[in-house]
């Protein structure tokens, strides 16, 4: 069977997209957030959270706890973090699969865009054993001026990869992932699978997803002609 890309390049979230990371990190916030006097159910954190920059919640922690977060706080907790996801981290089920079957239809055409910090992305994708798949075309938005849901991470990445951003799709989890593809132009599947530390498809589709799936044994069948 002939088959061929749908779309121009392909943008991939990180956490929540190839990564089955949010309960990781939440867990790590929710006990150093309590350890501030804030407690929180994992749902809380989940709507609170997910698909944001802490750095852009310090005012929010701090309405929360009286403490303002700093760079020490943050630097603390990122080594929290990347201690425990180095233990436990594991791939979103299926995405190893469906990225490697997409390489051959996309050459040099997947990109991995992430608000996250660029030693978290690599880590995480050395650790799923998807790093060679997206080597040289690693985003973070800690490196530009604004972070989701401001589209300069996707924007960013079709640029590198010379593609109009109206013509690429991206792969996001989270409502504030939804609203940057969106933003920057592009089609934007909504990833919604039964899980605690996931999104309904109801509320991707109101951040304004174009579709959603809840399997990645479907992304390749989405985003390839006669697939």
């Amino acid at each position: 069977m002939d088959l061929s890309p749908k779309f121009a390049a392909v943008l991939f979230d990180c956490d929540g997209v190839l990564v089955d990371s949010e309960s990781i990190t939440n867990g790590v916030l929710r006990t150093m957030l309590a350890e501030l006097g804030w407690n929180l159910s994992p749902e809380e954190a989940v709507t609170r959270f997910v698909g944001k920059m802490l750095r852009d919640e310090a005012d929010v922690i701090e309405e929360h706890t009286g403490y303002r977060i700093d760079a020490d706080w943050l630097t603390e907790f990122r080594r929290r973090r990347n201690v425990e996801l180095d233990a436990r981290l594991e791939a979103i089920p299926g995405v190893v699969e469906a990225v490697r079957l997409l390489e051959p239809v996309y050459p040099g055409k997947l990109a991995c865009a992430s608000s996250a910090d660029r030693p978290k992305i690599e880590l995480q994708l050395k650790k799923i054993g998807l790093y060679d798949a997206f080597e040289g075309r690693i985003f973070s938005g800690m490196e530009l001026p604004r972070s989701k849901p401001a589209p300069d991470v996707y924007l960013a990445a079709a640029h590198a990869l010379d593609v109009d951003p109206a013509e690429a799709a991206v792969i996001e989890d989270s409502p504030t992932g939804v609203i940057a593809g969106r933003a920057a132009g592009s089609y934007v599947f909504g990833f919604c699978p039964p899980s605690p530390v996931h999104q309904t498809p109801e509320v991707l589709l109101a951040a304004g997803a174009d579709a959603t799936f809840d399997s990645m044994s479907e992304l390749p069948g989405l985003l390839m002609r006669g697939g």
